[in-house]
């Protein structure tokens, strides 16, 4: 998918049964490289760190905040974008992206990132200050989509995200019988994710101006940077402006819906 004027602006078919199956598509070109690299100017100097000189990457990983300046806002709703928006989730269900983060800036290092676990996005309780508390359910609510947007070049040295191939079905199985309360984090990292440990593993890699729009489920990590280039990534939500709901008819529902349900017909 290409965004300018010959944009094609849908998803097919057999991007969005992938979708469903595997719980992500990877949309290239999703926005200009352009506001890629005019928002990367913008946090590489939020980092403290020179571009220039390597000897200033002290650190393995630094965190950044929600940025809502013209790049990243521009970046996040392009036609591409929004009627993929509109396929997967929803149209009218989902809101329109007003700010992009937060950014796990990653930099060539020895050392250990400190947050290379498997885990999934929990959406709701963040109130508690214990993160590890923070909770999801099984209709996910506060959260229709994670996504991923590569604002530099990642290539499979340069610390890609981590996928798991079809976790989010394992996970919805999980969160199923723990009904509208859900489950905190640490119960579903109670076991390491054992249970989605057989799923074949995709490296989130891509040219700058790359999103990967995934199930709110899917299992994924971070890993050490052993590359030369710094990688800078968002991954924010894509929020709902209505609970998801695994009772409409077919024709109503929704790709992330349907893989729930999908996943709740069949034996684990």
């Amino acid at each position: 998918m290409q965004t300018g004027p010959h944009a094609m602006v849908e998803l097919s078919h057999q991007q969005i049964e992938r979708f469903i199956a595997d719980g992500f598509v990877r949309i290239d070109a999703a926005f200009p490289r352009a506001l890629a690299d005019e928002g990367r100017a913008i946090l590489w100097r939020d980092t403290g760190m020179d571009p220039q000189d390597p000897k200033t990457w002290t650190k393995p990983v630094v965190r950044l905040g929600m940025y809502g300046q013209r790049p990243f806002a521009d970046a996040a709703n392009t036609p591409v974008l929004h009627s993929a928006f509109d396929q997967l989730v929803g149209r009218g269900r989902w809101q329109p992206q007003k700010a992009l983060g937060t950014w796990p800036v990653r930099f060539p290092s020895p050392d250990d990132p400190g947050d290379a676990g498997w885990h999934v996005d929990v959406s709701f309780g963040t109130e508690n200050p214990d993160f590890m508390s923070w909770r999801v359910n099984v209709a996910s609510r506060g959260r229709a989509l994670l996504m991923l947007f590569l604002f530099s070049d990642v290539g499979e040295s340069d610390a890609p995200t981590r996928i798991r191939a079809g976790s989010h079905l394992d996970i919805a199985r999980q969160l199923a019988p723990a009904g509208e309360p859900g489950l905190t984090l640490r119960e579903l990292a109670a076991n390491g994710f054992a249970e989605t440990a057989h799923r074949p593993q995709v490296l989130a890699t891509g040219e700058s101006g790359t999103v990967y729009l995934c199930h709110p489920f899917l299992v994924h990590s971070a890993q050490p940077h052993r590359g030369t280039r710094p990688r800078f990534m968002a991954q924010p939500p894509l929020l709902p402006t209505e609970p998801l709901r695994l009772d409409r008819e077919d024709g109503e529902s929704s790709p992330v819906e349907q893989a729930i349900r999908a996943a709740l017909r069949r034996d684990p």
